[in-house]
């Protein structure tokens, strides 16, 4: 099982100090989380992705490839790729050529975001948020896996002979999850292609992450993919913890209640309560994280929210050292305990080149205008 953290790059005023983060202090600040979460021994980095303020990681794979320079071990991912107003194209480019620089380390979250106006922004209408990301993906999986695309949709430009370049790593395409906090029909289409499916798991009661995750498991099952206990799941979750429980809930308690997201509304009780957030001790975490098998299965993949509301950076790097020392190795050996052994594992590129038959070359090579040939030795 991966267990790792996920930003979504907010720039929010510290409620007890009235201090408010430069966005440059905020971009270094997320790379120092993703640095220190390798450091503690987490699995994953994820970033959102977010084009308008008080947000700031408008480029993914700009930072990723950053931080892939930087780290050894740590798996790269996206905190959501919106599938619905990036062009499928580019998508395949840019994670494609992550792929090669961070030598496999890397994998996505596809999304339609939480923003309505970006559909505006990038030329596109949001009452075709769901048909854009069906078609949209139907493309950009072609893409990774042929050679030579011919191609028409109601969205964007035929492509004809097209090939995207570079061609995916070993011949393997990176993983996709696709991220869902209510919609039935991406639990589907995760389903239909194989793929794994991410609950945000922060801000809706148990039974709601319940019957998408069953929904996504029977489907997977439907598709001949396997059991439904064989399908890909994550989560996500948001946590606070100082060694006293009570200290815990005094600290962030002013950080819950002016949070952009759920601040002002119900009560830090209350949503404790009602959700997955969980506020106290390690054991408290641990408890609760363990827990969440009850009702969605054996999963893969959990990621913890820890910087966000104004949090500042020597608090998130504390609870990246409780996460690490103290939550995440028992963690491990509990889940790993109750896993059947015909649960898979998280996919990795190395497991993915395994089941592929091993890894190949997939360089695609130019054909001469003239003689209509490859060179030489090369393959097409």
């Amino acid at each position: 099982m991966q267990f790792g953290i996920f930003t979504v790059g907010d720039v929010t005023v510290d409620p007890t100090t009235g201090r408010e983060p430069a966005e440059h202090e905020r971009i270094k600040a997320m790379v120092a989380i993703a640095l220190k979460a390798e450091e503690v021994g987490l699995d994953v980095f994820a970033t959102g992705e977010h084009h308008n303020p008080p947000f700031v990681p408008s480029s993914p794979t700009t930072m990723l490839g950053y931080i892939a320079a930087r780290t050894e071990r740590l798996l790269l991912s996206t905190a959501t790729t919106l599938i619905t107003t990036n062009d499928p194209v580019k998508i395949a480019e840019d994670y494609a050529m992550l792929q090669h620089l961070s030598d496999g380390r890397v994998d996505l979250m596809m999304g339609r975001g939480n923003t309505g106006p970006v559909y505006p922004w990038f030329g596109k209408d949001i009452r075709a948020g769901i048909p854009l990301a069906v078609e949209n993906y139907d493309l950009l999986h072609r893409l990774w896996r042929e050679d030579v695309v011919d191609w028409k949709g109601k969205y964007r430009t035929p492509l004809q002979s097209f090939t995207s370049t570079p061609r995916p790593l070993d011949g393997v395409p990176p993983f996709v999850w696709h991220g869902s906090i209510r919609s039935p029909e991406i639990a589907e289409q995760a389903a239909y292609y194989g793929d794994g499916f991410f609950a945000n798991h922060i801000f809706w009661p148990k039974e709601h992450t319940q019957r998408m995750i069953a929904l996504y498991r029977q489907r997977y099952a439907h598709y001949g993919h396997g059991s439904a206990d064989q399908a890909i799941v994550g989560l996500g979750g948001q946590v606070f913890m100082r060694r006293n429980s009570q200290d815990a809930v005094r600290e962030f308690r002013p950080y819950f209640d002016n949070a952009p997201v759920y601040g002002h509304g119900p009560s830090l009780e209350e949503f404790t309560r009602e959700t997955p957030l969980t506020v106290g001790s390690p054991q408290q975490v641990i408890d609760r994280t363990l827990g969440f098998r009850d009702y969605v299965g054996d999963y893969q993949r959990q990621l913890f929210l820890m910087d966000h509301a104004g949090l500042p950076l020597k608090t998130v790097l504390e609870q990246l050292d409780l996460l690490g020392e103290e939550v995440v190795p028992v963690l491990r050996k509990e889940f790993a305990a109750l896993r059947p052994a015909h649960v898979p594992a998280a996919p990795t590129h190395a497991s993915l080149v395994a089941a592929a038959g091993g890894a190949k070359d997939s360089t695609v090579h130019a054909v001469d205008d003239v003689t209509g040939k490859a060179p030489e030795g090369a393959t097409r």
